[in-house]
């Protein structure tokens, strides 16, 4: 079990890890090291188990409001997936586009040429 040294607020630890995790409790080390610097800056230098503890909680409830919004979104996906599986069930919507009836479209194609030919009628007489 490989051991390695991590820095948190800028104290130095010997930590066990399994082999091959070393870069996961590096990067979970840095996590808290940031919380321990935000805290160092702040509030000064403190006992390490008390900067441990805060550090922690400050981890801790920032991974809260992250899980929140992480089942919001999630709730979020599940309606849309629920919406989007409804409308695929439902059947196809029929459009209907109104027919002209032919004895319609004769009969306005015979007022059409009448007009025609009476604005012709009216221009030879007064033009």
């Amino acid at each position: 079990m490989p051991e390695i040294t991590i820095e948190i607020g800028g104290r130095a630890f010997q930590v066990a890890c399994q082999t091959g995790e070393e870069h996961f409790l590096q990067t979970a080390a840095k996590f808290l090291d940031n919380e321990a610097s935000v805290l160092a800056d702040q509030i000064g230098r403190m006992p390490e188990t008390r900067m441990l503890l805060m550090a922690g909680l400050m981890l801790a409830d920032k991974t809260a409001g992250l899980e929140e919004d992480l089942n919001a979104a999630e709730e979020r996906l599940d309606k849309m997936r629920r919406e989007l599986e409804s409308l695929k069930s439902a059947p196809a919507q029929k459009v209907e586009v109104p027919v002209v009836p032919t004895s319609v479209t004769d009969t306005l194609n015979e007022l059409a040429a009448r007009s025609e030919a009476l604005a012709s009628s009216l221009e030879e007489k007064h033009g």
